[in-house]
């Protein structure tokens, strides 16, 4: 990573990630520790945490991860708690948890609709709410929501999840406002087809990869790398007058 730029305002600021034991999660953990930043995440997959926790603490970098399901509002704020007691309070919350399910719009049940927004959303919020008072303390902050161009290019089969990423959207202008004057930031990351472990063994077929191609004005594939480098950008001083935007890292597919 020497070869991209590091962010001097970032070494030792307390960042918490959500989704952080893999994909673009994980990026978000390997790039925040390179800067310096004292990390703690969250994650479902507890032995992939635990490895890269301690694959960075390891290096001297400093990492804490908690397993934590970010739909359990009570434990995920507990979570955050325990990050701002072993690192100080966050000035850095990335809003990286989601799950993109395949579903048919049809057989959607009220049970499943609240699983969804739970997963892709409703953490977001709450999450906000845990960091904000500590930000609002040390006179800023900055939030990144991770959104998605799926509900803006149309994809199939996913309803909810697009409905959950647009409303990030509104998530991140509405925050932006309330929270500003306390200078906290707050922005959306908006990813396009980033090749994950996850993609490409559930969902990405050598076609896809083509069409994909082919619809972005740039060549090539998105990596997780390109996310996290944006991510940074927007946690650091050097993005101190950006709030209330949205950001795509799409290689140029979207329309928006």
């Amino acid at each position: 990573m020497t070869e991209f730029a590091s962010y001097p305002s970032l070494e030792d600021r307390a960042v918490v990630i959500s989704g952080g034991a893999s994909g673009i999660g994980e990026s978000l953990v390997r790039h925040f520790a390179a800067q310096g930043a004292r990390v703690g995440f969250v994650d479902i997959a507890d032995q992939q945490g635990r490895a890269l926790a301690a694959e960075l603490a390891e290096a001297g970098q400093t990492v804490r991860f908690t397993p934590c399901d970010v739909t359990d509002t009570e434990a995920f704020q507990s979570a955050i708690a325990g990050f701002a007691q072993a690192h100080g309070a966050a000035r850095v919350l990335v809003n990286n948890a989601a799950h993109d399910q395949r579903h048919d719009w049809a057989a959607v049940t009220p049970a499943y609709w609240d699983e969804r927004m739970a997963v892709n959303l409703k953490h977001a919020f709450f999450a906000i709410q845990a960091v904000a008072p500590g930000m609002a303390r040390q006179g800023g902050g900055s939030i990144i929501n991770f959104g998605s161009i799926s509900w803006m290019i149309m994809t199939p089969s996913i309803p909810l999840y697009e409905t959950a990423k647009a409303a990030m959207h509104g998530l991140t202008r509405s925050m932006a406002r309330e929270l500003g004057r306390s200078g906290i930031r707050v922005n959306s990351l908006v990813p396009g087809a980033v090749m994950t472990p996850r993609q490409l063994e559930l969902w990405i077929t050598p076609e896809d990869l083509e069409q994909i191609e082919a619809q972005q004005a740039l060549p090539g594939h998105l990596a997780p790398q390109d996310c996290a480098r944006m991510a940074l950008f927007l946690a650091a001083d050097d993005s101190r007058m950006i709030t209330g935007q949205h950001f795509l890292v799409d290689a140029g597919w979207a329309n928006t």
